[in-house]
């Protein structure tokens, strides 16, 4: 149950906290009050859609806070949940759950779990066919979960069918492409990613083996002719050799003409065996040039010509076994469809056989709201057309003598809330906490009095608050808050503050009387409040039932 609302520049709401009890609620005022406001807060805080036009003039940001009770059936406080929600000028919001930031989508989920709203218009959503057929389920507790799961299998057995290849000429047109291009690449039969680089650099090399030749055959001679280093060296060992002092010189020079002799037999066998061979230089143009044309159609390099090949590959064996892979495909999605159709079937069962009872309650349930000859039938499409019973449609005859037609035809705007509050009385489970903003737009006398007591019955079961302007819904109300404004230096301030038991004849005769509360007004206003059973022991009765 929501325990506390604080209020910031909302509206033409400055600053206002106010505390929460059990049972039913009635906002009053004047109109352009700030009722509304109270369940806009309540909306922020739940998650739903922010307007920057709500911030109060003057302000850049409003912010709101509600806190949460979550009630044991035992009357004791379970846990405690807050929810905060800051709106900006600009239009940007933040969300807050116990204190830390988080997202509006997580707001909106304990929202939904908390707080069930209807707005002005809400009772409209009531002539929606989801709306309609989400009820039937919600009142019959409808398990959907299997028929949910068997549309999922057959959705995604279509979608497997169509990434096959479509129509059989699209299928026969991608076929040829990709046996051309899995021909073209694996005729080449890429040696390895690195093999372009790898050519490329012997490639080089027999280009220019004449020049390598020459070089080879001039070093050698450099070393080894007369007159060459070879030669110098020794003369010079020999020259040092009658030198004694310089006997480690001379080992230094025996070891470098050692080295040097090493160093021209390898040049002379690599002159030797170079060859200049054209067949093979040849064959590597070539080559490079048929990697070139693979990269320059496939990929950037050959890493990506072989990526590609290998999907190319893959897509063609999978399109060559179509015929195998669709066979396969249409048994699962055989099979999946008769398992459908069971879900469907079983789901409808359910729908018509519940229709009849829901009819039956909402239609007691709209009697007692002073449409005493209303007939409610909830229609479900047949088994033969509509298996699962996805079309569901309430049927309405408000008088006597008329046949029951759809909703959306008959039914005006107050039968339509009063159809739509005698389906909240018949779905009673949770959220604990209900908002009803002008539920009873379009009523009066003897249907608002009805309109009364089905608030304050709802009450005795969950918390509820309504914003009203008749004085019986708000006579009906364990609690009232009354919304005011004043006018200060050509500002305008809304507030909300509790009606405490002495004052509310007082306040509910000038709902009576057009704000004037003279005594026949305040005398009138004690009959209804007697009435309706208004009193402190119905309040605590309220709270123990209320989760």
């Amino acid at each position: 149950m929501l325990v506390e609302l604080s209020i910031e520049n909302l509206g033409i709401i400055e600053s206002s906290r106010i505390s929460f009890q059990n049972g039913f609620t009635a906002f009053t005022g004047e109109t352009g009050a700030g009722k509304t406001m109270l369940v806009e807060a309540i909306n922020l805080v739940c998650g739903r859609r922010a307007e920057s036009s709500v911030i109060r003039d003057g302000a850049e940001e409003a912010h709101v806070e509600a806190r949460f009770v979550r009630i044991a059936a035992d009357g004791e406080e379970e846990e405690e949940i807050i929810l905060g929600r800051t709106i900006h000028r600009e239009g940007r919001s933040r969300a807050y759950i116990n204190g830390r930031m988080a997202t509006v989508a997580s707001l909106a989920e304990y929202g939904e779990e908390l707080v069930d709203i209807h707005g002005q218009h809400a009772h409209q959503r009531l002539m929606t066919a989801a709306v309609q057929r989400d009820s039937l389920d919600s009142y019959a507790s409808i398990d959907l979960s299997d028929l949910r799961q068997a549309r999922e299998v057959v959705t995604q057995l279509d979608a497997m069918l169509a990434a096959l290849g479509g129509d059989e000429k699209s299928r026969a047109r991608e076929l040829d492409l990709l046996a051309f291009q899995c021909e073209e690449i694996e005729s080449v039969a890429i040696v390895g990613p690195e093999e372009d680089a790898d050519l490329s650099q012997e490639e080089e090399m027999l280009a220019d083996v004449v020049r390598h030749q020459e070089s080879l055959w001039k070093s050698t001679s450099l070393l080894s002719d007369d007159g060459g280093a070879l030669e110098k060296l020794g003369e010079t060992l020999r020259v040092l050799g009658n030198v004694s002092s310089m006997s480690s010189v001379s080992q230094r020079l025996q070891a470098l003409l050692a080295e040097a002799e090493d160093v021209a037999h390898a040049l002379r066998g690599a002159a030797e065996s170079t060859e200049e061979n054209p067949e093979r230089l040849e064959f590597i143009r070539v080559r490079r040039q048929s990697l070139r044309d693979l990269m320059r159609k496939y990929g950037d390099s050959l890493a990506d010509v072989m990526a590609f090949g290998i999907e190319a590959r893959t897509r063609l064996d999978e399109l060559t076994g179509y015929a195998e892979r669709v066979q396969e495909l249409e048994t699962a999605k055989k099979k999946a469809l008769a398992e459908l159709k069971m879900a469907q079937l079983r789901v409808g069962d359910q729908r018509r056989k519940a229709a009849p009872a829901l009819g039956a309650a909402v239609q007691e349930r709209l009697r007692q709201l002073a449409m005493p000859n209303a007939t409610v039938q909830v229609s479900v499409g047949d088994a033969e057309s509509d298996a699962a019973g996805e079309s569901v449609v309430f049927m309405l005859a408000a008088n006597p003598g008329s046949a029951p037609q759809p909703l959306t035809k008959v039914a005006s705007g107050g039968e339509l809330a009063r159809v739509m509050l005698s389906l909240r009385l018949v779905l009673t489970g949770d959220p604990a906490t209900m908002v009803f903003d002008e539920v009873d737009a379009g009523i009066g006398g003897a249907a608002a009095v009805a309109v009364a007591s089905a608030l304050r019955e709802l009450g005795s079961a969950h918390q509820v608050f309504a914003v009203t302007h008749l004085a019986q819904v708000a006579a009906s109300a364990h609690h009232q808050i009354s919304v005011s404004k004043t006018v200060k230096a050509n500002k305008t301030y809304g507030s909300a503050v509790p009606v405490i038991a002495d004052d509310r004849p007082a306040e509910i005769a000038r709902m009576l009387s057009g704000g004037v509360a003279d005594e026949s007004a305040i005398a009138h206003a004690r009959d209804l409040l007697a009435s309706l059973g208004t009193d402190a022991s119905s309040a605590k009765k309220a709270k123990g039932k209320t989760r």
